[in-house]
Formats: C-alpha cells, sequence, structure tokens
C-alpha cells in the first residue's frame, strides 16, 4: 500500500475559505421604508394642493361664465323692452300740444274738441299698453328722482315739499324715467313778524 505524496493537499480537511468583512462595502444602501413613505406623502399632499386649485379655479371661471350668460341676457331683454324709447319721447310733445289744446277748449263742447280728447285718450291708451305710466304729482311729496321744481311757494293748506302745481306731465317708460315732471313745490309759510310799536316801553 503507497503512502501519499507529500506533495498533495488532502482538501477535506481544508478550512472554509470566508469572504472578507468589508465585501460589498462598495454597494449603495437601499433607502429606508420610512424614508420612501415620507417622499410618497409628500407628492400625495402636492397632487392633492394641485387638484384643490384647479377645483377652485374651474368653479371660479364657471361662475364667471354663469354670470356673464346671465348678464348678456339681462341686456337683451332691456334693449328689446326699451327699443322704442326714442320713439316714445318724440310722442310725448305730441300729447303735451294735445292737451294745451284742451285746455284753452275747455268749455269748447264742438265735435273737434271731442274729437280732439278722443285722440289724446287713444293715444295714450296705446302708449300705456306699450309700458309708458304717466307720473301723478299733484299732492304728492316731491320726489327730486321723478319731478322737476320750477318754482316754490309759501302754502298754509300744503305739507311743506308737497306738489302744489303741475305744469307739464312727467312720464315712466316701465321703471325707467322717460323725463321728469316740472312742478311748483310748497314750503312752510312764514308766520309775520310781530310789529312793535316805538313809542311803547
Amino acid at each position: 500500500m503507497g503512502h501519499p505524496d507529500n506533495n498533495e493537499v488532502d482538501r477535506t480537511d481544508s478550512p472554509t475559505t470566508l469572504p472578507p468583512a468589508d465585501a460589498g462595502a462598495d454597494r449603495p444602501a437601499a433607502p429606508s421604508l420610512e424614508a420612501e413613505i415620507q417622499e410618497l406623502r409628500k407628492e400625495l399632499e402636492e397632487k392633492a394642493t394641485e387638484i384643490r386649485a384647479s377645483h377652485e379655479r374651474f368653479l371660479r371661471e364657471r361662475a364667471d361664465l354663469e354670470n356673464f350668460k346671465k348678464r348678456t341676457q339681462r341686456e337683451k331683454s332691456e334693449a328689446v323692452r326699451f327699443a322704442n324709447e326714442p320713439l316714445v319721447r318724440e310722442l310725448l310733445g305730441v300729447i303735451d300740444n294735445l292737451e294745451r289744446a284742451l285746455e284753452h277748449a275747455d268749455s269748447d263742447r264742438t265735435s273737434v274738441v271731442e274729437g280732439v280728447r278722443m285722440v289724446l285718450k287713444s293715444l295714450l291708451d296705446i302708449l300705456a299698453r306699450h309700458g309708458v305710466k304717466r307720473i301723478e304729482a299733484v299732492g304728492h311729496p316731491f320726489d327730486p328722482a321723478q319731478h322737476e321744481a320750477m318754482a316754490q311757494v309759501e302754502s298754509a293748506e300744503h305739507a311743506p315739499n308737497h306738489v302744489v302745481d303741475q305744469h307739464q306731465s312727467g312720464y315712466l317708460l316701465h321703471d325707467r324715467l322717460l323725463r321728469p315732471a316740472l312742478v311748483t313745490v310748497s314750503t312752510r309759510k312764514n308766520p309775520r313778524p310781530v310789529e312793535t310799536d316805538p313809542n311803547s316801553d
């Protein structure tokens, strides 16, 4: 039986070789799970902020659009409602002349005068159907939005700042002033100063 060669190495008895302790030290460390969660939360908050901003912008633009539609509709409605205003303004002068003619012929009952009276009534009825309304002034408090004061008179019969006379009728077209009523307004009657006798003590 031969002896083993001294140059041969018994592989069964050699210790297992371990990798060096610093093996893999050059590889980057994986980010921690907590850091990833924080990053995802940050991104989620940013996206939520963007969504809220976009939604608010959408609501504002939608509100602006609705307001624009309403304003356009209102302007269109008013344009149609007051389209005949220039014509009505010119007709008011005709009404004034008819009323003056009737005032001067108040005691005259001829057919011509009655015809003028009927024409005036017919014209006023037509205008009323189209939204024209006469302003009632006499006996009412003075309203600068509807009346234009031509004079002031002292009056013990009327409360101060009331219309006592009307020189020209005022008219409204729906709720818009066509022209103010020309009126005389009452003021408080001042009491006469008491005269003193210069010879009295």
